[in-house]
């Protein structure tokens, strides 16, 4: 039988399911190579170091969790929408969403700098035309919901048996609705 090829796709894709399925700690030579059936020759070739394949995993890692909210965005509300596929992530992928979150960013120092590098600025253009505020009030209410969502999503995703996502929804509706009011108020204040 001949030797089956190992490339570092395989790699990368063994260890991300590996993470997705376990947890990043279980991201080791030892559980690659068995996952892929081989001896851990082939992974040390393509794995010089962890932090290189991390890198990898943490990109695969971003790409699944664009295309998981883009599958549940419902253009129509956008903004809703969005921050409850966030928390769905947390609920059905919790070591996918604290991957996500908990991953190093260099070169951040601010949480404007965070914001601009994270999001899309369709999305703040979308809520200033849909709410009627200016782009730099849209700015700051999508900031506020990310970081509201980011820390509810994060409870979600390590509570066991878990809080019910009914729940969670409602107090990230009561968020948005507490961000916006205050929003608003700024908005007539500068008028």
């Amino acid at each position: 039988m001949p030797k089956q090829k190992i490339t570092k796709e395989m790699v990368v894709n063994a260890a991300f399911e590996l993470a997705k399925s376990s947890g990043p700690e279980y991201v080791i030579v030892k559980n690659i190579a068995e996952k892929l059936g081989c001896s851990v020759q082939p992974i040390y070739s393509y794995c010089r170091s962890m932090d290189g394949l991390r890198r990898d995993v943490i990109k695969q890692v971003k790409s699944f969790v664009h295309q998981y909210t883009a599958e549940r965005i419902d253009r129509n509300n956008l903004f809703q929408s969005a921050g409850q596929a966030y928390v769905q992530l947390a609920k059905e992928e919790p070591h996918i969403f604290r991957m996500f979150i908990l991953h190093n960013r260099e070169g951040i120092s601010s949480l404007n700098e965070l914001y601009q590098s994270e999001t899309d600025p369709d999305t703040a253009e979308f809520i200033a035309r849909k709410l009627n505020i200016s782009l730099k009030q849209a700015e700051q209410l999508h900031m506020h919901m990310l970081i509201y969502t980011i820390g509810i999503g994060t409870i979600f995703s390590v509570t066991s048996p878990g809080i019910p996502a009914d729940e969670i929804f409602g107090c990230q509706e009561a968020a948005y609705q507490a961000f916006l009011n205050q929003t608003l108020e700024e908005s007539r204040d500068e008028k």
